[in-house]
């Protein structure tokens, strides 16, 4: 009665349900592993937030990696910005995701050293990928500027291609190694994201406020896919009982031939 399962179609069929069990459960702890780096980048986040701002001497130095604990830690400085150096990032967008500029502007701490501040997002100025954009100008005389620790940005992070031959005072990544190449001054590993104080006019744009990302839907697909690796062989028994029902029927339904009887 079994023997129709050595047949083509279902040694396939087998196959293939021996094959999607496996790869639905691997699926799904790539899932999990996906929630619980979302959870703990979540977690760093909400700590940033939640820390009380230190002043950047003591989190920072010159040719210092901003490592995954510093990152959107609230730090203070205290120096006078440089908008002589100032310089624009290409290709950014704002929360409606128009596109823009970021204004990076050098900030020379009293020490002397300078700190990369992104002053936040300005709309590009029209059709034009040339012309150095309008700038509202930050404060002027030392000051006290707060804002996120953010680490340099790299093509292979960021997915950005560091394009050369840009029209001046024109870049693609903020990073603290080439812009010290640039401004021939000891620069602080990093940047920060720039918080306070607020601009006048509300531009530049502030972009210093990190979003969390939603770890719940990684939770969801990971039970998703052991829900259908659980529903596979489900499936299999049920087109196996339907498969023998299906010939009980047809042999129960089949004539049986009749012996004619012996003549003596």
């Amino acid at each position: 009665m079994y023997r129709f399962l050595l047949t083509r179609q279902w040694v396939i069929l087998t196959l293939v349900a021996l094959l999607l069990i496996p790869t639905m459960i691997r699926l799904g702890i790539w899932q999990m592993h996906r929630y619980d780096e979302r959870s703990a980048r979540n977690q760093l986040v909400t700590d940033a937030l939640s820390a009380k701002p230190v002043p950047v001497q003591g989190m920072d130095s010159a040719g210092h990696t901003v490592t995954r604990d510093e990152r959107y830690r609230a730090v203070t400085a205290k120096g006078h910005f440089d908008t002589d150096d100032e310089v624009v990032v290409r290709r950014r967008t704002n929360s409606d995701d128009e596109v823009g500029y970021h204004v990076l502007t050098p900030f020379v701490l009293t020490s002397g050293k300078v700190l990369l501040v992104n002053r936040g997002w300005i709309p590009a100025n029209g059709p034009s990928q040339t012309a150095f954009p309008k700038i509202p100008a930050p404060p002027r005389g030392e000051i006290t500027v707060t804002g996120r620790l953010m680490p340099d940005e790299t093509t292979e992070a960021s997915g950005i291609k560091d394009l050369k031959g840009l029209p001046d005072r024109q870049i693609m990544l903020i990073n603290s190694a080439q812009e010290a190449k640039r401004l021939g001054e000891e620069v602080l590993g990093g940047y920060i994201a720039q918080t306070a104080p607020e601009p006048k006019g509300d531009s530049p744009e502030l972009v210093g406020r990190p979003g969390k990302e939603d770890s719940a839907l990684n939770f969801a697909y990971a039970y998703q896919w052991w829900l259908f690796a659980a529903a596979v062989p489900v499936g299999w028994i049920i087109l196996l009982r339907r498969e023998l029902r299906d010939r009980r029927r047809r042999a129960e339904a089949e004539p049986v031939d009749e012996v004619p009887a012996a003549v003596g």
